[in-house]
């Protein structure tokens, strides 16, 4: 068996050329500020509650299309949309005359532990669109929903098809019980009742902490020891900077709507096995007879693509599209190569309906 030499010298000194160049990100990261909710210009239309309804300025000829309304997820907050202006699904969406909304759940607290899920999918989500139909004079909306807002979004226009002309899904689970989610597979074994009764809300930073357990060298021994190699790139070291902010800007989850959606969705798969009741009202998917774009990414480590695809065959549209990203769970809004495709997607699918 070949045993590697190494020079000792020569190791000593790619060492400290590392630490030299780990210092200089260091020093340069202290100096940089990157706060901010997105960098697209938008206003407050409504609000209810903590939750806000925000309208983005048009920056190109109304394409004459129904508006898009944005239900993201109730986890992480929604500018990763609108991270920066080379890295904006929000921009490219705006770039082909669309009209954009956005759902922003705002950041649960004590008092808000008793929200659940009838309260997010039909009253706080409900007048949202209600509003945007209101402001526009139409009767139904574009409804695009991101990862765990595109199952709640599956789950409003199954309970009132009448309010969507279209629906748009990214990055967003179905199924909830594939063999490679290892997410549903931790969210299965969570005592999410013991915890919501302990604590009231749920810390964002234990989920945080969550997904990172799930890909620990990948999320943080590899992350960082990347930044020895952008050390004198004050761009790249911002991109990052902005990531690590929105990474670590995680809302508590109020702990009556976690534990619903822990129960009806990761533990029992309510959505594909059937008998989901949201508010006391059955939730059936092929209730959804308008058009469906189901867009999901080949190297999703926190909703695989095995996940999304189930939405195929569980509605009652006629008109079903798959939409396969070459890329992961965050990539599909940050990457450049998302920059142009998902956008110009989106836009060309909805053109015609």
């Amino acid at each position: 068996m070949t045993r590697l030499a190494l020079d000792p010298a020569r190791v000593a000194l790619e060492m400290a050329e590392f630490s030299r160049r780990m210092a200089r990100a260091a020093e340069q990261l202290a100096t940089m500020d990157v706060r901010g909710e997105g960098c697209s210009a938008r206003r407050e239309m409504f609000r209810v509650d903590k939750t806000v309804l925000w309208r983005y300025a048009p920056t190109a000829p109304d394409a004459g299309l129904a508006p898009v309304v944005i239900c993201y997820a109730l986890v992480n907050r929604p500018y990763m949309l609108d991270l920066q202006p080379d890295r904006s699904l929000i921009r490219g969406l705006l770039a082909r005359g669309l009209d954009v909304w956005l759902v922003d759940w705002g950041y649960p607290d004590a008092g808000d532990s008793s929200l659940s899920l009838d309260d997010y999918v039909n009253r706080y989500l409900g007048a949202c669109i209600d509003r945007v139909r209101a402001e526009r004079g139409v009767d139904a909306v574009n409804l695009l929903g991101v990862c765990q807002g595109g199952t709640m979004s599956i789950c409003h226009a199954a309970l009132h098809p009448a309010r969507v002309r279209n629906i748009v899904t990214m990055v967003t689970p179905v199924d909830f019980a594939t063999p490679e989610n290892l997410l549903a597979k931790w969210a299965r074994k969570l005592d999410a009742d013991g915890l919501v009764e302990a604590l009231g809300n749920v810390p964002g930073e234990l989920l945080n902490a969550a997904f990172v357990a799930l890909m620990p060298l990948r999320l943080t021994v590899r992350k960082y020891a990347g930044l020895a190699d952008i050390a004198e790139d004050r761009a790249a070291l911002e991109n990052f900077l902005r990531m690590e902010r929105w990474i670590q800007d995680s809302p508590d989850q109020a702990g009556r709507a976690f534990r619903e959606f822990v129960h009806a969705f990761f533990r029992e798969n309510r959505l594909v096995r059937g008998g989901l009741e949201i508010g006391g009202r059955a939730v059936d998917p092929r209730r959804i007879e308008c058009p469906v774009l189901n867009v999901y990414a080949s190297q999703d480590h926190l909703v695989p693509p095995s996940a999304s695809k189930a939405l195929a065959g569980l509605t009652g549209s006629r008109d079903y599209t798959p939409f396969e990203f070459d890329g992961g769970h965050i990539g599909i809004y940050v990457s450049r190569s998302a920059q142009e495709l998902l956008p110009r997607t989106i836009a060309d699918w909805l053109a015609p309906r």
